[in-house]
């Protein structure tokens, strides 16, 4: 009743309310309450924002501290209008250089700042700040390059390094070689391999880590950048952390490491090797040989599926008449090339390689190579030299080379006469006596009894020789008899060419002929129709001393050193003198002196005693020639160092042990007198009656190009006649042919195991182009493996080769040519090449696509084809087709590993920053880089545990 009564008098009222007031009484009613409220707020707003304010006042004046003075001035700063900063466009001080540099300025800051900078903001400043810091980095450097002499980074280093890398390469091929079948993937363990020789050869350093870790070589090049930028910015600059990691960042991710990257990749470098001699087509030979010497199943497989490809084309065609003989040729062709492939994919499978050589020997059926033809060859000659010394033949061999120098020699000596008499000018008698010496000299060093060793001929034969020697003049034809016989003893005797062609050397012979499968030779056994006339091609021995008489002093201990150094100017030439204290001791005395000598009589006494001790040739190294700034004072300590270290070697105990006629030298070149160069009387002579032999060797095909000390033997002076033999030239044939054994045992130091930078032949290392031609080949062709008669042969092939095209001014025309590769206009070529690759017709260029793994291998076959086939002939002629394939796709196999040739450019990279900044050190901070290389930690563990024993021991 309650709840009725409230809700009846509620309606009531409202009832009362809507007749008294109208239906919109009930909106006014609310838009008043609103209006009420609202006043109300805005009223206590602003009241207590009035208030707050004098509140905060209040409170600054009386609590917080005085405002810094900084941030206003920073403000105003930034109000105020930036001031422009002056851009100075000359770089290098040949604008045809600064030009292309400007652009790729302006292209690395547009493609690698500008496009993220403008998103955050508009200011240039930042910019013109970098280009500016950049500008004057390159303004030093190129002040750097002007000041730097590249004449040896170009001639010296750039070829040793290389030389070093493939050195490097040809040992861990012969450590994997070694191992056999032990791999599981033989381009990892090759890799691996590769870096444990490069810390055994360097000794110092390994760049392992930036060449396989990617990381790592972000990290060395960021670094590698920072040392530059400290070197080439100013120190306000180079304080500046962002814009110094900005300009970091852009050398070394932007244009460094892409740059590594590209000259480094294998299918790169074959892509350009094919541009190189894109003139050279290839023949269907070298492609077979390459298919059938592939150890690669991938190539196989690529060359395989282009020749299925290409056979599914030729049959799909519709052809009538002639061209289907065509077709049918070239279906042939290629299913004979997938056969090819098949069978050699399979055997690759299998693990079952066959060594041609191996095989030759003891199932082929060989061709014949008669005699005749062995002695006129030059690669067949070294291996029936080395059968000969193996079963004591030699003396014969030599002989009968021997008698064709003399005739030759004679002939051209007569030929010389016969035209001065026509002249007016008489020197019979000499030239007689010249003769009958050189022909006393063949007959002392072969047959007569004290010969040794002694042809062993008819005796009857012999006497008359010797009556004829004495009672006649000497004719070109005097040893004709004896030499028919001795040549039909080696063709004859079961001991030398018969047993010679069941040796696994004629087999080698027969390889490096090219003659295992397509023999070109046909001739027999029995030497009917074999010339006595012809004269090879190669060396005459330069038979040696007797040395077995020389006494030898076992109680005489002979000490020596290099106390002191300096420069000497005679009559306005500069050479370096070096001062040799000397200690000798005796039972009953002790003596001291002083003696000195100059660098080339150091070269003098070692050319001496290695042609006396040919042995002593791999074991004492003498420091080699420097052409040019021979006489600073830091080359030449380090020089003394070398030459202090040759001489500790040189009378170390067991060396004169073991060549007691040795010490006669040692002393002659110790005692404190002045030093007799070159080779006395004896020597003289022989050079000049060699002279002649010269230019026969220019005259006469196959003639040979030198003759044995015995020939010069009491002749006499021939200047007015001949002229002067060069000293080089004589020292090239004194060390042509004769080789003796082995005096004593080889010492532990293997050179193949050190830097090819040590002087490669002492007597060539001031012919720039001769030494650079022999170090590539040595390396390439592996010569120093082989017999060292070959390797003089080249030797003297290439020196004639190079006086012949360019004269005796080759080092001046070098160094005209590497101031022409440095001239502005190559720099700026170089400038433009490197835009154009990055940035193409102004554009930055996209990262090419990876090629298709098929592709690339074909690429590799095509390239390997292309070497083979530009080889000269006379090359292979020279060495031997076998060994020149050999070098040549060994060079082509060490382009094909990502991992070294990064090894290969960052050691170039290095060695033209030490060029560029000597003064920097930049060699120990190499090493300091590259300290973290695992491969360097391992070998100083194997150091430090070998060294260990013996320390404590």
């Amino acid at each position: 009743q309650t709840s009725l009564s409230i809700w009846g008098w509620g309606s009531l009222g409202v009832v009362l309310f809507l007749v008294t007031f109208g239906p919109f009484a009930i909106f006014y009613f609310a838009f008043y309450i609103l209006c009420f409220v609202g006043g109300g707020f805005v009223v206590t707003l602003l009241f207590g924002k009035s208030n707050s304010e004098k509140y905060l006042e209040q409170c600054e004046h009386s609590f917080l501290p005085c405002t810094s003075v900084g941030i206003p001035k920073c403000i105003e700063e930034m109000k105020r209008e930036a001031r422009p900063i002056k851009i100075d466009r000359r770089l290098t001080g040949a604008n045809i250089i600064d030009e292309p540099l400007q652009q790729v300025i302006q292209f690395s800051l547009r493609d690698y700042v500008q496009y993220w900078y403008y998103t955050l903001s508009d200011d240039e400043s930042f910019l013109l700040e970098i280009r500016q810091a950049l500008q004057y980095a390159l303004v030093q450097f190129s002040a750097r390059s002007k000041e730097t002499d590249w004449q040896p980074y170009f001639t010296t280093r750039l070829v040793d390094d290389f030389g070093t890398h493939l050195r490097v390469f040809r040992k861990a091929q012969q450590r994997i070689a070694e191992k056999g079948d032990q791999m599981k993937d033989q381009a990892e363990e090759l890799v691996d391999t590769f870096f444990e020789v490069e810390v055994e050869m360097e000794k110092e350093v390994c760049r392992d880590l930036v060449c396989t870790s990617p990381k790592d070589e972000e990290g060395f090049l960021r670094d590698l950048c920072e040392v530059l930028l400290y070197i080439l910015l100013p120190p306000g600059d180079f304080q500046n952390k962002i814009m110094r990691y900005f300009v970091r960042e852009i050398l070394s991710r932007g244009i460094l490491l892409p740059l590594v990257n590209q000259l480094s990749d294998p299918d790169y470098i074959n892509q350009y090797v094919i541009w190189m001699i894109r003139d050279s087509n290839c023949n269907y030979e070298a492609f077979m040989n390459i298919i059938k010497l592939s150890d690669n199943i991938g190539e196989l497989e690529a060359v395989k599926d282009k020749a299925s490809e290409e056979l599914q084309y030729l049959r799909s065609l519709d052809t009538a008449g002639d061209d289907i003989n065509t077709i049918k040729n070239q279906i042939n062709s290629l299913l004979y090339v997938i056969k090819v492939c098949d069978s050699r994919i399979q055997r690759l499978q299998s693990g079952k390689e066959i060594d041609t050589v191996k095989l030759a020997a003891n199932f082929g059926k060989l061709c014949t190579v008669p005699l005749d033809h062995i002695l006129v060859d030059n690669v067949a000659l070294q291996f029936f030299m080395d059968y000969m010394q193996q079963t004591g033949g030699q003396a014969h061999l030599f002989f009968w080379m021997t008698v064709e120098g003399y005739r030759v020699t004679a002939q051209q000596q007569l030929e010389v006469l016969q035209s001065r008499q026509k002249d007016g000018k008489h020197q019979t008698n000499q030239t007689k006596g010249l003769l009958r010496a050189a022909a006393f000299g063949v007959y002392e060093q072969y047959l007569s009894e004290k010969a040794s060793p002694r042809v062993n001929i008819d005796d009857n034969l012999v006497a008359k020789l010797a009556e004829t020697l004495n009672h006649e003049d000497p004719t070109p034809e005097i040893f004709d008899d004896i030499q028919r016989k001795v040549y039909e003893m080696m063709l004859r005797d079961e001991r030398f060419y018969p047993s010679f062609k069941q040796n696994v050397l004629y087999v080698r012979m027969l390889a490096e002929l090219d003659m295992l499968k397509d023999p070109s030779f046909r001739g027999s056994d029995d030497g009917e129709g074999e010339s006595f006339n012809g004269s090879p091609t190669g060396s005459i021995n330069l038979s040696l001393d007797d040395l077995s008489n020389v006494p030898s002093d076992e109680t005489v201990q002979l000490h020596a050193y290099i106390s002191d150094t300096g420069v000497c100017n005679d009559h306005g030439k500069t050479y370096a003198l070096y001062a040799i204290t000397v200690h000798r001791r005796n039972p009953n005395s002790e003596e001291t002196w002083k003696t000195y000598r100059r660098y080339s009589d150091f070269h003098d006494f070692h050319m001496r005693i290695t042609e006396q001790f040919e042995n002593l040739a791999n074991i004492l190294k003498l420091p080699g020639k420097k052409t040019f700034n021979n006489m600073d004072r830091e080359f030449l300590e380090k020089r003394k160092k070398d030459l202090n270290a040759y001489l500790q070697l040189l009378l170390n105990p067991e060396m004169m042990k073991a060549s007691p006629a040795l010490a006669h030298y040692v002393y002659d070149f110790l005692e404190n007198k002045a030093y007799s160069k070159g080779k006395g009387d004896f020597a003289r002579k022989m050079d000049t009656f060699v002279n002649p032999l010269r230019n026969s060797m220019r005259n006469v095909s196959n003639a040979v190009k030198s003759l044995p000390d015995s020939l010069a033997e009491g002749m006499t002076k021939m200047s007015d006649n001949m002229g002067k033999m060069s000293e080089r030239l004589g020292q090239d044939i004194k060390q042509s042919f004769f080789k003796v054994p082995p005096l004593m045992q080889k010492t532990y130091s293997d050179p193949d195991h050190c830097r090819v930078a040590a002087p490669i032949d002492d007597n060539v290392d001031d012919n720039i182009p001769l030494r650079v031609m022999l170090l590539l080949m040595d390396e390439v062709f592996d010569l120093k493996e082989r017999n060292q008669w070959l390797r003089r042969n080249i030797k003297n092939l290439l020196q004639q080769l190079i006086r012949a095209t360019y004269g005796d001014t080759i080092n001046r025309k070098i160094v005209d040519h590497v101031d022409w590769m440095t001239s502005p206009e190559q720099v700026a070529d170089a400038v433009k090449r490197f835009r154009d690759a990055f940035w193409p017709n102004g554009i930055l260029a996209e990262t090419v696509p990876r090629r298709d793994k098929a592709i690339r291998m074909r690429t590799r076959v095509a390239g390997k084809t292309k070497l083979l086939e530009v080889m000269p002939d006379e090359l292979k002629h020279i060495i031997g087709a076998e060994t020149t394939r050999k070098g040549i796709l060994r060079v082509f196999e060490m382009f094909q590993h990502a991992q070294l040739n990064k090894r290969m450019v960052y050691v170039f990279l290095e060695r033209f920053l030490e060029t560029l900044f000597p003064q920097n050190k930049f060699h120990e901070l190499f090493n300091k880089l590259h300290s973290r290389s695992k491969q360097m930690q391992r070998y100083k563990q194997r150091l430090h545990s070998t060294q260990a024993p013996s320390l404590q021991k």
